[in-house]
């Protein structure tokens, strides 16, 4: 039904920033909550980011705020994440995700919410 294609990773050196993209095909794009995980090596999958179907209302994870903007373009179905202020730290394989719910609900930290998962673009931070 969705399809999330994450592009935009990359090395990239500490303080620098980095854009990256989710273009989702579907019917029903604007209508679907999104979000944004990633996972480093050896470690669980954490969660960054969350917008609800207009982009009105947002969630960030702690360690981000500040430093990680997610934004979206319902008019070319695609989702954003601005990295700022890149951290060693920051380096993972960076995930979008898909809930058909339009609202962000009570736990938009939550992988288990999320229909469709992209196949993840790879983030390098190096000091």
């Amino acid at each position: 039904q969705v399809q999330l294609v994450e592009s935009g990773g990359g090395l990239v050196q500490a303080g620098g920033s980095l854009r990256l993209s989710c273009a989702a095909s579907g019917r029903t794009f604007s209508t679907y909550a999104m979000a944004w995980f990633r996972q480093a090596p050896g470690k669980e999958r954490e969660f960054i980011a969350a917008i609800n179907w207009s982009g009105g209302s947002t969630y960030y994870a702690d360690s981000v705020k500040g430093r990680f903007t997610i934004s979206r373009d319902n008019a070319k179905n695609t989702v954003y994440l601005q990295l700022n202020s890149l951290k060693p730290q920051d380096t993972a394989v960076y995930y979008c995700a898909a809930d058909q719910a339009a609202g962000l609900g009570p736990f938009p930290s939550a992988a288990a919410k999320y229909d469709y998962w992209g196949q993840g673009t790879q983030v390098t931070v190096s000091s």
